[in-house]
């Protein structure tokens, strides 16, 4: 298909530094540009469909993982706990 396209002038000049480094036409450069660029617009590309591969996490009997957090969150009250009482004391002193 022959066609008159304006390109911006940032293109021109990434287009201008392809053909100088790869030694080839405009034209050549110029579909190899559009090729790569469309590649992964066109829908049904060959890409595979990203899957996730489970792995045991390893856990003890008893431990839900659905509820890590909370277990984070009482470990943090414990510690900020333990730290308060170590601190007491120091703060009573006159």
């Amino acid at each position: 298909m022959r066609t008159t396209i304006t390109v911006d002038a940032d293109v021109e000049q990434l287009l201008r530094l392809a053909m100088q480094q790869s030694g080839q036409s405009l034209k050549t450069t110029l579909n190899q540009a559009v090729r790569r660029g469309l590649a992964g617009t066109i829908a049904g590309a060959a890409q595979p469909p990203f899957r996730v591969e489970p792995q045991p996490m390893g856990l003890r009997a008893g431990i839900d993982p659905a509820r890590l957090q909370e277990l984070g969150d009482d470990l943090d009250v414990q510690a900020f706990l333990e730290l308060s009482r170590r601190l007491l004391p120091v703060a009573r002193k006159p």
